[in-house]
């Protein structure tokens, strides 16, 4: 469809393990940063990734570059 717009962000929480406490501070940005490239390969845009010792806070936007997505798929 011409002159059609989309923009949808995804907020998506991980949480470990009977929330223990195991996300430690001298590899938490290792493993953002683990996380923001496996969304970029797959042709998306991590907007803001955060978190404490227990879950994960990810927020990302679907680009458009693909007909479909599958969320379910993707996770």
């Amino acid at each position: 469809m011409a002159n059609t717009y989309t923009q949808i962000h995804i907020q998506v929480v991980f949480s470990v393990q009977n929330r223990h406490c195991v996300i430690r501070k001298s590899w938490e940005e290792e493993l953002f940063k683990n996380i923001s490239g496996i969304i970029t390969n797959n042709g998306h845009k991590v907007l803001e990734i955060n978190g404490m010792p227990d879950h994960i806070h990810i927020l990302f936007g679907v680009l458009g570059r693909r007909k479909q997505f599958r969320i379910s798929e993707f996770l």
